[in-house]
């Protein structure tokens, strides 16, 4: 596999000077990385105008293509919500420091002293659809974790990404950091994320963030290595000795209380057992959210005219919106093989007042997150307690779940002897 490391673009020159800046990042202490991050977080508030002029050519260029309204506001930066991505990356700086974190270490028999330490990954590229504000989360999370940035934002949103970008740049080299540390990918057609792909020797890890579509092509055209933050094809089993009261809760949650997002609830499948008291309740609870149920015969039985069909399709969609899946189940395992045959990896959960039931459902769903009477919702670093993420990763090496901190960083041996030799 060739090296990019030799050859020039302006891609390339542009990874090239992140090299260099992510060498100047790696030994820096704690304080320096956390005062280029609070001097980011005083500029987006006193740059706040100019941001917004940016952003409103992309969203007037949005609304004359006629893109979805629902991309639209995820494409929309406001005063009030570049003031919470400021706030945003003052939480950054309040986490703890992953870098020199001592991993695991002995003292081995012959005297040698071993340490594995974590250390910054180095150059990270974070490919991401339609939300301006990544820009702005991927950049504190690498420079708080010792990385240099590379950003390389949809075209749609590539104004307010220049300007967001100018606006971190001049916060980091005011705090004393290379200015390269953060870098906008040039270029707003194919081919310059294609290089971008193919940077290797130059981007050490690429991370892309966005529907199944992105992450397809990253993971399967890419020759750097790829972290994949998975989309969200997530389950809801309700199971026989559930609380109903508690299910519909959690399935309501699970569903609608954000139907965009990755760890949004597409599919219920509902145990044969509870069905004819659960799926009249169910039915009225999901309307009443403005729910579409795309079910299976019984479901089409228990409410005429309330569910359509579901086809093969419908398993195998991540809606992002007011749908879901649904089927009946003759019993818990049968739940699990159909998890098994359609969910993407991402979160499943369960909904049973059976120790053994949740047991036999943790143990054989193999997906990052496993929940028990719990809303598919939680699954989210700040949820779980790590602070802000960089996505949520549902492959298995490396990382899995949720992406915070030490999940940017890999480690290396750091081995002390006194004249030792071999």
């Amino acid at each position: 596999m060739t090296s990019s490391a030799s050859q020039s673009s302006p891609v390339l020159d542009t990874a090239r000077r992140a090299r260099e800046a992510a060498a100047v990042l790696a030994p820096l202490p704690r304080t320096a990385r956390d005062a280029a991050l609070l001097a980011i977080a005083d500029a987006l508030v006193e740059r706040t105008d100019e941001i917004v002029a940016a952003n409103d050519r992309d969203v007037a260029k949005a609304r004359e293509a006629g893109t979805a309204a629902s991309i639209v506001d995820r494409l929309t930066l406001t005063p009030e919500r570049i003031a919470a991505i400021a706030a945003d990356v003052r939480q950054v700086v309040a986490l703890p420091d992953p870098v020199g974190e001592v991993v695991r270490g002995s003292t081995l028999p012959n005297g040698l002293d071993l340490r594995q330490v974590r250390v910054p990954l180095g150059v990270i590229g974070i490919i991401y659809e339609a939300r301006p504000n990544v820009t702005v989360d991927a950049a504190a999370l690498c420079l708080k974790s010792g990385n240099a940035v590379l950003l390389r934002g949809s075209s749609s949103a590539y104004a307010s990404n220049s300007a967001l970008v100018d606006v971190l740049r001049d916060a980091v080299e005011s705090a004393g950091l290379p200015a390269d540390a953060v870098q906008l990918v040039p270029g707003e057609s194919r081919d310059s994320v294609r290089e971008l792909m193919r940077a290797r020797g130059l981007v050490d890890v690429l991370i892309p963030r966005g529907g199944a579509s992105l992450i397809r092509t990253v993971v399967e055209e890419s020759t750097v290595p790829v972290i994949e933050t998975g989309t969200g094809n997530c389950h809801v089993y309700v199971d026989e000795a559930a609380d109903l009261d508690m299910a519909i809760d959690i399935l309501i949650n699970s569903k609608a209380q954000r139907p965009s997002v990755c760890n949004a609830a597409e599919t219920v499948l509902v145990h044969a057992g509870i069905a004819q008291k659960f799926l009249p309740r169910a039915l009225e609870a999901l309307t009443k959210a403005g729910v579409v149920v795309h079910g299976d015969a019984a479901w089409q039985q228990a409410g005429p005219g309330l569910v359509a069909p579901a086809t093969g399709e419908d398993w195998a969609t991540e809606y992002l919106s007011y749908d879901i899946a649904a089927a009946v189940v003759p019993d818990l395992d049968a739940a699990v093989a159909h998890i098994r045959r359609w969910t993407s990896g991402h979160t499943e959960a369960i909904v049973t007042t059976s120790q053994a039931a949740a047991r036999r459902f943790t143990q054989l769903v193999d997906s990052t997150t496993v929940a028990v009477n719990a809303s598919t919702r939680f699954t989210d670093g700040g949820q779980f307690g790590f602070g802000a993420e960089i996505g949520i990763s549902t492959q298995k090496l490396h990382a899995r779940g949720p992406m915070g901190l030490p999940e940017l960083t890999s480690t290396k041996y750091i081995v002390t002897g006194d004249g030792h030799i071999r």
